[in-house]
C-alpha cells in the first residue's frame, strides 16, 4: 500500500472506532501516508513524488518483538 486516504466525520460518534483506530494504527506502524481530510489528500496525490518511485523506509521491529518475547517468557 503506497498511502491511505480514509475520510471521516469527526463530528459524529463512530460506532466502528476501534477499527478506525486499527487501521491508524498499522498505518503508522508500516509508515504509510495518511490523509484524513481533503486537503491531506490533496497534498498527498498532487505531490511530486506521486510521479515516480518512492523507497519507503521499512521499521525494523524485531528488538520490540525481541523485549516482548523475554517479557512474556520471564
Amino acid at each position: 500500500m503506497d498511502f491511505l486516504i480514509f475520510f471521516w466525520d469527526p463530528l459524529e460518534p463512530q460506532p466502528h472506532d476501534p477499527d478506525v483506530k486499527a487501521l491508524l494504527r498499522v498505518a503508522v506502524v508500516w509508515n504509510i501516508p495518511v490523509a484524513c481530510n481533503r486537503a491531506s489528500a490533496d497534498f498527498i496525490i498532487s505531490s511530486p513524488l506521486m510521479a515516480g518511485e518512492y523507497q519507503r523506509m521499512l521499521p525494523d521491529y524485531e528488538h520490540y518483538r525481541e523485549r516482548m518475547r523475554r517479557e512474556h517468557i520471564a
